[in-house]
């Protein structure tokens, strides 16, 4: 039996990994333990721990790391909690192989916290870019400390193996969201709209806009812009805005968005649907505007326009539904009109299979 743990520290990444973290639950040769942190227990993020209590696995570890704001020193004071923390669990629990995905900072403070107690990390979504977010060095960071890279294209397989100047132990196996959208069954319009009350017949934009943590300052005119171009937007399609994560300036941006709704009561803000309410939103709306990773990976899968807003998401691959504006007005509302006489889009899925969770237990029995 192979010990693996997994660490989760936000509703993104744990719906990222469910296909992997099912097909470990239901295989006798792993031992499954969750380790769940950051957002997930924090109820000003929805205590999205509920979630993963829903799936009945055996072992769920709870870490409160969140931080009390968005400044840096109090996102610098939650990383150190999350290193102090840590340092108690990793000296406590022994896993064979422990998962870390993708590139928050929280994610960073565990693998690093790690570090000394000779974990073997796999780190899932290795290799990616973005420039516009400090997430960018806590992901190359986490795969220097990793034993295992996954990757989900051949353009990051090759910047991987640059990153840590080895190609022992760095495998493309794709995209585990691809898993996600070829096997779960949607909602559909009427059962969305029963669960959430929110009518997908009608034309949607879906939203997320997350801080620019590079060039941080320049968020209040960010918002602003977006809003702005709501304003505008909001009498030709029912807007939905889904709340951002606890990075620099993020709490600027909920209340900012929170004080839009209240004027505008017909936007609709969500702090959280869930995964399976997340991803029909995004299979039934008219496209995706912001700067979500989910723009690059999940939009491809259907496939849905995405109006991708400013540089966090800069060197990801830009697949041709994608198009890339500055954070100002007048080029967001070019970009929608863009969309609404462009011609339907065809298949642009280059994250694999749907088959990647089954390559990793693959590879994982052959250690």
């Amino acid at each position: 039996m192979m010990r693996i743990g997994v660490l989760t520290s936000s509703r993104a990444d744990f719906g990222i990994y469910l296909p992997l973290l099912k097909k470990m639950k239901e295989d006798p040769f792993f031992d499954l333990e969750i380790i769940a942190f950051g957002t997930h227990t924090s109820e000003q993020h929805g205590a999205t721990v509920s979630e993963i209590k829903s799936y009945s696995f055996d072992k769920i570890h709870q870490l409160q790391t969140v931080p009390q704001s968005d400044t840096p020193k109090d996102i610098t004071k939650s990383m150190g909690k999350t290193f102090r923390l840590f340092a108690d669990f990793w000296s406590n629990n022994q896993y064979d192989v422990v998962f870390a995905l993708g590139d928050r900072y929280e994610m960073f403070s565990a693998v690093a916290a790690g570090s000394l107690f000779n974990i073997q990390f796999a780190h899932i979504h290795a290799g990616e870019t973005t420039l516009g977010a400090v997430d960018n060095a806590y992901r190359h960071s986490i795969s220097l400390f990793s034993k295992y890279l996954f990757v989900s294209t051949e353009a990051y397989l090759k910047r991987a193996k640059n990153i840590v100047e080895d190609d022992v132990n760095v495998y493309n196996v794709g995209a585990l969201s691809i898993d996600n959208l070829k096997h779960i069954q949607f909602l559909s319009i009427e059962a969305f709209k029963d669960k959430f009350k929110i009518d997908l017949g009608k034309p949607t934009i879906l939203s997320t806009f997350h801080p620019e943590t590079v060039s941080f300052e320049k968020n209040k005119i960010y918002i602003k812009e977006l809003l702005e171009s709501f304003k505008v937007l909001k009498d030709r399609y029912q807007i939905i805005i889904t709340l951002p994560n606890t990075d620099t300036m993020g709490q600027m941006i909920r209340d900012e968005i929170r004080k839009f709704g209240k004027k505008y009561p017909k936007i609709k803000i969500v702090e959280s649907f869930g995964m399976y309410g997340y991803l029909s939103c995004m299979k039934h709306c008219s496209f995706l505007l912001g700067n979500t990773s989910s723009g690059f990976v999940e939009a491809t899968y259907f496939p849905k326009y995405v109006i991708n807003l400013g540089e966090r998401q800069k060197g990801r691959i830009e697949t041709d539904n994608i198009l890339t504006v500055p954070v100002k007005k007048e080029n967001i509302l070019h970009a929608v009109k863009s969309i609404e006489q462009a011609k339907p889009l065809k298949n642009l899925n280059v994250y694999g299979e749907g088959n990647t969770s089954e390559k990793i237990i693959t590879i994982l029995k052959s250690l």
